[in-house]
Parts: structure tokens; sequence; C-alpha cells
């Protein structure tokens, strides 16, 4: 059985971390590993809905979604983990609720302007005109993470590769050990 781990996917809106993180699960899913999504726009509709985007609710957001890692992580599952995560501080947060040996940071490095085109939302554009405040990557800074433990770049690799890659760093003995080229093709 695989131990345990949280996959903490973190960049700007539209970068593909929730995408890459439920291809992750379905991967994870067909070698039976337990597993778990927790998506920033979920739990921001449900238990964070209290929550809005100042320095302080925005801690808070990570905080909560950090404890609830934990529990899932100690119930046995692989936790795939998709909210910004804008700050070093807040990373520093999560990595501290969840533990070190357990906190697998995956950077989903992605441009804005690519991002900007992926929006089917149109968040970009609402906060452009004002409509959303506090707006990642316009308004509010997003520190990229300086050496978290992989990079994925959504931009030049699309989901399939980026979840091989995150999946053979991760896992190397189920998905890596003849390297990279040996993944399915499928993934």
């Amino acid at each position: 059985m695989q131990a345990a781990t949280v996959l903490w996917l973190l960049g700007i809106p539209c970068s593909g971390k929730t995408t890459l993180a439920y291809k992750i699960k379905s991967e994870l899913d067909k070698q039976r590993i337990p597993c778990k999504v927790l998506d920033g726009d979920e739990l921001r509709s449900g238990i964070n809905a209290d929550l809005g985007f100042s320095p302080q609710d925005r801690e808070e957001n990570i905080r909560r979604a950090a404890e609830i890692a934990k529990l899932f992580l100690d119930a046995g599952f692989v936790t795939i983990c998709s909210f910004i995560t804008p700050t070093a501080k807040l990373r520093h947060l999560a990595r501290g609720i969840i533990g070190s040996e357990h906190f697998h940071e995956i950077y989903v490095s992605c441009s804005i302007s690519v991002c900007m085109q992926r929006d089917v939302k149109g968040m970009y554009n609402k906060a452009r005109n004002g409509i959303i405040k506090n707006f990642t990557g316009l308004q509010s800074a997003f520190e990229a993470p300086e050496a978290p433990f992989l990079t994925v770049n959504t931009e030049e690799n699309d989901v399939a590769a980026s979840a091989s890659e995150i999946l053979a760093a991760v896992f190397p003995s189920l998905f890596g050990q003849m390297g990279r080229e040996a993944l399915p093709s499928t993934l």
C-alpha cells in the first residue's frame, strides 16, 4: 500500500490546478490508491463561504484547507489540494499543519496571458473592471515559490503530461520506475 501524502497544487487562477488535480485522482483511482481532491472553489462555496479575500481571510482559508487535508492524510488518503496559495507565508502555514514529510508543494506554472484565455468564468475581466476585488495575479500579488517539490508548466505541457510528471515524481515505484517515457501515454 502506498503511503498517504498531500499534493498541494498551487498557482494563479486558471493555471490548471483543478483539472490537474482530478486527472491525478483518476490515475490514482485506477491504482486503487485512496485519494481525495480538495478544491479551493468547492471549499469557498461550502465550509469557507464566510471568508472573503483579505489577507486574514486568505490565511484562514488555507488554514482550514490544510486542517482538512491533514484529516484525510491521517485517514490514509493521498490528498490532492488545489489552492492558489499566493504567498510563501500561506504555504509555510499549510506545510506546518500537514507536516513537511507529507507535504509536496507543486507549482502549476502558466503565464497570466494564457490563464486569461482559459478563463471561462470571466474572472479576469471582472477583476480588470473592478467587479472582483483583490484578484490574485492582478490586484493581489502571487509569489512564485522559490523551491517547490516540483514545477509543472501547463502552458507548455498538456494535462496528461503534467499529471505524468507529478505521479512519476511523487510515486516513482508506481509510475516512474522505468522513467517518464514508460508511463502510459493515455495518462
